[in-house]
């Protein structure tokens, strides 16, 4: 346990001293660096449970990337291998990209250095959870004391995933604004892949499959 908390601090603050030196306290990799490290320490229950921090803080309080741009970012961790919590490299990629003046050449440097730094700090914590604690959690399996806080933990999980989708179906439903005209089109979608799965009961990766050819249609329809 020591030797793993060691080796993971050590690394810690071996990337945050890299990121200071290079952009200053309050530069973007700094700021980028210490976001991601509190979005792996403070969120429990997956990636569904840590999106709406990240939401929170890359949309609206940092503003590395658009509302529509998240949206953007989930579907692809959706349907790519791996695991979601991936997405979180798409945002450190984007965050990167819009911290450059345009035109200036260095955007692809950027963009790779911000998802470098998203990347590692959101899963360095999760490894030395898994290392060093993974023999402490098995050794709670039995204690049935610990069954009402993981059931309080699990029913606010829930609630934050039932959040995140209702977050992602307004800016979905209404691009521009809620007082807007609504995305019938996508509207029609939803209800259309909602049937299939749970009255047709169509597995999701053909779900998954069928909506992008839809998509890939429409695009060509001139339609998206």
């Amino acid at each position: 346990l020591a030797r793993h908390a060691v080796s993971a601090i050590g690394l810690w603050f071996l990337g945050m001293a890299t990121c200071t030196l290079t952009a200053g306290l309050d530069g973007w990799p700094t700021r980028m660096a210490l976001f991601f490290t509190k979005a792996a320490l403070l969120t429990f229950g997956g990636a569904y449970a840590v999106l709406p921090y990240v939401y929170e803080g890359a949309v609206e309080t940092y503003g590395w990337l658009q509302p529509g741009q998240m949206i953007d970012g989930l579907a692809l961790g959706e349907t790519t291998p791996g695991p979601l919590i991936l997405v979180v490299t798409f945002v450190g990629f984007l965050g990167g990209w819009q911290q450059t003046v345009p035109g200036a050449g260095s955007e692809l440097a950027s963009a790779s250095g911000g998802a470098l730094i998203a990347t590692f700090f959101t899963f360095l914590p999760s490894f030395l959870f898994i290392l060093a604690g993974g023999p402490l959690v098995e050794a709670t399996r039995q204690q049935l004391r610990l069954t009402a806080p993981l059931t309080g933990i699990s029913a606010a999980v829930v609630g934050l995933i039932a959040h995140l989708g209702l977050v992602f179906a307004g800016h979905t439903f209404w691009p521009g604004d809620v007082a807007g005209r609504p995305d019938l089109l996508g509207i029609c979608l939803t209800i259309a892949a909602g049937g299939a799965l749970l009255a047709l009961k169509i597995s999701v990766p053909w779900l998954v499959a069928a909506a992008a050819a839809v998509g890939l249609a429409l695009r060509a329809l001139g339609l998206l």
